[in-house]
């Protein structure tokens, strides 16, 4: 077999390696980011006046997001709740009766928002959308809050994002989980420093998309290695039959 033909299958071989290893950590980083999620993920117990975004991406190849409803939790639940407006969406706010009542400086708090739903719009195939929820003060007697999402699609099919960690393991459709972390202040944790409600779309950071970046990253330093294991490869087939 000729050095050339050799040379050849090396590259070939090592190649191929490099293509499924980088492969299966860019499909990685894009399942980690698919689910509905919520930003910022933590804030500080008892923090007030902030915003919630949450960001709904579109997992259907040949259908669109046609509603979603976000299920807030009324055994801790979430006061002062605003809807910021979101073109071509209309949202309808539900409220509960508390089976605890909450006292605040402003007096005894008897119901709250226990759903919001968002319909008249349409997330494609391959796009995402924000919805953002401004809040008056957050519980200080709980370490997360678990925010349920229904996702329903244009061809009638329902994702339910209802499930929570079990385990330690990361379910198959995670609910949004906001971390409620120690301290307090207000204003504590507001994202990216804008006190709007209306933040831009594709401005709500997430430890998502993080992962999803370092994982893409991942994939080219593998590709790179790949490269030169296959020049070093080239260059001690060669010196050995020279």
């Amino acid at each position: 077999m000729s050095t050339t033909r050799t040379t050849a299958g090396t590259l070939r071989r090592a190649g191929l390696v490099t293509a499924l290893a980088a492969a299966g950590v860019l499909t990685a980083a894009g399942a980690a980011s698919a689910h509905v999620t919520v930003h910022p993920d933590s804030y500080a117990k008892g923090a007030t006046d902030g915003v919630l975004t949450f960001r709904v991406p579109n997992e259907e190849d040949s259908a669109s997001t046609t509603k979603v409803q976000v299920f807030l939790p009324t055994d801790h639940p979430v006061l002062g709740t605003l809807v910021t407006p979101r073109d071509g969406w209309t949202a309808k706010v539900t409220t509960s009766k508390l089976k605890k009542p909450v006292k605040t400086d402003d007096g005894t708090i008897t119901e709250a928002v226990s759903e919001i739903t968002w319909t008249g719009g349409k997330i494609g195939p391959g796009q995402y959308q924000d919805f953002d929820v401004a809040f008056g003060q957050l519980p200080d007697d709980v370490g997360q809050l678990t925010f349920k999402t229904l996702q329903t699609y244009s061809d009638g099919k329902v994702v339910r994002w209802i499930e929570e960690p079990q385990g330690g393991e990361e379910p198959e459709n995670p609910a949004p989980v906001l971390k409620l972390t120690a301290g307090g202040g207000e204003g504590t944790a507001a994202p990216s420093g804008d006190a709007k409600p209306a933040a831009a779309s594709s401005t709500a950071s997430s430890s998502d998309d993080s992962t999803a970046r370092g994982l893409g990253i991942a994939g080219l330093v593998v590709g790179v290695l790949g490269l030169a294991a296959a020049v070093f490869a080239v260059v001690r087939t060669r010196s050995a039959r020279s």
